[in-house]
């Protein structure tokens, strides 16, 4: 059994969600889990606006109130010609996936989040992305640089493997994130759709995962 966590590192509830699906993943260790890259707003060229900055800020506020994670809003009102492209964050989630494949994908996943929600580095940046990802890599034992995962981020390999991910969330059909899949014996179920609190999840996941063993005492 699997998780499929499909959502986008720049998206706010999936900031959120993943404080949720980090205590789903406690109360199930037994199921694995992998993360799809969704592409929300994968080569964006647009320029932000203060009105189009104030309306992402309002969304970062409901997210705060339901998920109670901190949000470094002056980063963002401060930052001048600032593209919400989302693809060079995908792509950090893929290198890092395609550098170690054995890798907790979603606490990469979750630093490169917390680096641009909380702290306010630029995720749209390789050399940022580079920072956060090869530090998290670190962090769970593996030996890499800085250097190493910039050059393997600005490779055509993983430019290619986060298109794949795109096309897999749209073969899906998914197209607003966050959304938890769980596959069990090639059968894909939705568990969550958008937002939910572990609490609401944790039933859902039990239904497909079954009566578990009790260990003796």
């Amino acid at each position: 059994m699997t998780f499929i966590f499909v959502a986008d590192p720049m998206c706010s509830w999936c900031y959120g969600f993943g404080k949720e699906l980090t205590a789903l993943r406690e109360s199930f260790p037994e199921v694995a889990l992998d993360v799809v890259v969704g592409g929300l707003r994968a080569g964006d060229t647009h320029v932000m606006t203060d009105a189009d900055k104030q309306m992402r800020l309002g969304h970062w506020t409901r997210v705060e109130n339901a998920s109670g994670l901190p949000f470094n809003r002056e980063a963002l009102t401060a930052r001048n010609g600032f593209v919400y492209d989302t693809e060079p964050a995908c792509r950090a989630v893929v290198t890092a996936r395609l550098l170690e494949p054995t890798a907790d994908q979603l606490a990469i996943f979750r630093a490169i989040q917390h680096g641009f929600y909380a702290v306010g580095e630029d995720t749209t940046d390789g050399v940022s992305l580079a920072k956060l990802g090869s530090r998290e890599l670190v962090r769970q034992g593996y030996t890499t640089t800085e250097e190493a995962f910039l050059k393997a981020w600005q490779s055509q390999e993983s430019i290619n493997a986060a298109r794949a991910d795109f096309v897999q969330a749209r073969r899906w059909g998914i197209s607003s994130f966050p959304t938890l899949l769980m596959s069990r014996d090639e059968e894909i179920f939705n568990i969550s759709p958008g937002y939910a609190s572990v609490d609401a999840l944790r039933p859902r996941v039990q239904a497909i995962v079954g009566p578990r063993a009790v260990s003796a005492q």
